[in-house]
């Protein structure tokens, strides 16, 4: 492998269907490859859980609530992320959010890099020739399964979390961004995280990622 100093900046995304994995093996990909890693939240020192995000997100869904309550939802989203609340002059308050992710996104990329999970960063550097871009998934059945184990809940509350994050997520993505995060073409590596050890996961995906990476540079 190159040296580091050979390298452009590194940045590798995570996208994950609940109980895939992705918070032990996002962390632990950094940690191997020996970057930085960003979570879910829009800024590292947010400490605010991302289920709140979710809550806000799927209680609009199931009031199926008209776009008028949809936008005003999605502004109470930025308070949650801890980000500024856009003026009643906004005419859309997703087009602050969408820029706000992607600017916390940018600065990932432009700077030191890293492994970034969520915060639709797949589709944000679609076009960054250094970004190389995962998608965990898996059978709801055995990603139900996997979330018993690594979040130590009930069946029922992990089959409650799977529907709601999943539909929650996809749907911020589709919103904000008017793409499914599930479309295979943003992504260069698609792994079924619950067939594999979480740990052998990540070595795959930094395997990958290394390859990927050299091609790059040595192209």
């Amino acid at each position: 492998m190159p040296a580091d100093s050979e390298i452009s900046t590194r940045v590798l995304t995570v996208s994950a269907t609940y109980g895939a994995g992705g918070s032990v093996i996002a962390p632990r990909i950094a940690e191997l490859l020996g970057i930085a890693f960003f979570d879910r939240l829009i800024h590292g020192e947010e400490t605010r859980s991302v289920d709140k995000i979710v809550e806000r997100l799927t209680s609009e869904e199931r009031e199926q609530a008209p776009p008028g309550r949809i936008l005003s939802g999605l502004s109470n989203l930025t308070s949650v992320l801890g980000l500024p609340v856009p003026s009643t002059d906004d005419r859309d308050p997703r087009v602050h959010l969408r820029r706000q992710v992607e600017a916390s996104v940018g600065r990932i990329a432009t700077g030191d890099g890293g492994v970034i999970l969520g915060r639709a960063a797949a589709v944000v550097l679609a076009k960054d020739p250094m970004s190389f871009n995962v998608r965990l998934i898996g059978p709801a059945s055995r990603r139900l399964a996997q979330a018993m184990k690594v979040e130590d809940v009930s069946k029922s509350e992990a089959e409650a979390r799977l529907v709601d994050t999943d539909r929650a997520w996809a749907r911020f993505v589709t919103r904000l961004f008017d793409h499914d995060p599930a479309d295979p073409a943003l992504y260069h590596l698609i792994i079924d995280s619950t067939v594999l050890p979480l740990e052998r996961t990540a070595e795959i995906v930094v395997a990958a990622a290394t390859a990927f990476w050299e091609t790059r540079v040595n192209a």
